[in-house]
Parts: structure tokens; sequence; C-alpha cells
């Protein structure tokens, strides 16, 4: 029979502090060219981006969709993604694109 005092006595499992997930992102303007952003909330950034907010680029051609999105562990590993995928040619966000319309992974 378990008294008062050993039933109350539970092993507490140390919590790490869960870090909230980030996106890297691309969008495509209406002239056919391709936006790349982070975000914590994705469509929600996107549908500011429609606003003709959040983005200069989005100045000259509107946003018309939301066309990739890859989820990143925090917003650092968001920030370097996003740094590698501005760095790839046009074909290769294309590419990007394309994978994530099949839902196919690299």
């Amino acid at each position: 029979m378990n008294t008062a005092s050993e039933s109350s006595v539970i092993a507490a499992e140390p919590t790490l502090p869960v870090s909230k997930p980030w996106f890297v992102y691309l969008v495509r303007a209406a002239n056919g060219s391709l936006y790349c952003g982070v975000s914590d909330d994705p469509v929600r950034r996107f549908a500011t981006h429609q606003s003709g907010k959040g983005a200069r680029f989005f100045l000259s051609s509107p946003a018309v969709a939301l066309v990739y999105t890859e989820a990143c562990r925090d917003k650092s590993e968001a920030l370097r993604q996003e740094r590698l995928i501005k760095k790839l040619k046009k074909s290769a966000k294309e590419c990007l694109v394309a994978t994530a319309a099949t839902g196919l992974s690299i």
C-alpha cells in the first residue's frame, strides 16, 4: 500500500523549451519572378505580401502565389536556408517549386 508521501513523489522529466518552427518560402510574383523569405507563419506573410506590404520586391509586380515552403527547426536555420536558396539560379528554384507541387522530397 502506498502512503501519501510515496505517491506524491514523481520524478519530473525536464522539459526542453520547444522552439517555434520557422519556414523558408518562395512566392511567385505576377511577372513570374520568385521571392524568397523566412517567416514563422508563411501563409500570413504571403497575405501581407499580397496586400502590398512587407517587401518592396512586390511594388513592381504583385505577389500571386505561395509556391514553396520548407520547415526549419528555428529562425537561424531558416535564414541559412534562405541564403542558400537565394544563391540558386532561377532554374534550380523552379525545381524546388516543382518538387513541392508534386509532393516529392529531394
